[in-house]
């Protein structure tokens, strides 16, 4: 049987792609660059704010998107810019969350040198093609009033720089809640997981669909 005569070229070639699964479109990455806050600490992993991160791109119909948790307990902001570029090689992310900059603050880094890491991890996510989601940090007040200012100002100060998302306060609604957080007073506990992902997802799940539309919008013209 002359299968070629019975089908056009364009009908068998479109048999195979639906036979490959999906498409480009559907094969998007996440990576999320953190510290223990993103890490699980403390936490079953599958109570974490990550993991429950992928159950609701699910949820809200982000099926094709792959979480990659880069985070690493005790990260600061100078062990993200070593380790950014060959995450950025290996899994050439379409959304970049940087998370860190917390360990700076308790280890007492100056500002600028925090200021300046954030900076280059934000250039270099953006240059690689993918969106940034800076995620905010605050210093306890016993560091004293014109260091916890400083430290405060460097991530809405980036994020307007570069234009950059921003989550505002990681913590919000948690660190002033003795429930939600760990005795060590720098952990949040497994109920509080929920609220960190309620405080990231206003301000990710529009480079999800910008990301999502754009990937899309090629896929339909490769098709043509």
């Amino acid at each position: 049987m002359n299968t070629r005569k019975m089908f056009p070229g364009s009908i068998i070639l479109l048999f195979f792609c639906l036979l490959a699964g999906p498409t480009l479109a559907d094969d998007q990455r996440l990576l999320i660059l953190g510290d223990s806050l993103s890490a699980a600490y403390g936490v079953p992993t599958e109570k974490a704010w990550v993991a429950l991160l992928r159950e609701r791109l699910d949820q809200q119909g982000y099926t094709g998107w792959q979480v990659v948790n880069a985070s690493i307990s005790g990260e600061t902001t100078d062990g993200g810019v070593r380790r950014l570029p060959d995450l950025l090689e290996k899994h050439s992310p379409a959304v970049v969350v940087i998370e860190l900059g917390g360990n700076d603050g308790l280890r007492g880094f100056p500002p600028r040198v925090t200021r300046d890491a954030l900076a280059t991890m934000i250039r270099r996510s953006r240059e690689s093609d993918a969106r940034v989601l800076l995620v905010g940090m605050q210093m306890p007040p016993n560091l004293g009033k014109r260091y916890t200012e400083a430290f405060r100002a460097i991530y809405p100060d980036l994020a307007k720089e570069y234009d950059t998302a921003l989550v505002p306060f990681f913590l919000k609604g948690i660190y002033n809640q003795q429930a939600m957080m760990q005795s060590d007073g720098i952990h949040p506990t497994a109920s509080a997981q929920p609220t960190l992902l309620d405080n990231v997802w206003p301000h990710l799940e529009p480079l999800l669909a910008q990301a999502s539309s754009e990937r899309n919008a090629t896929a339909r013209r490769s098709d043509q």
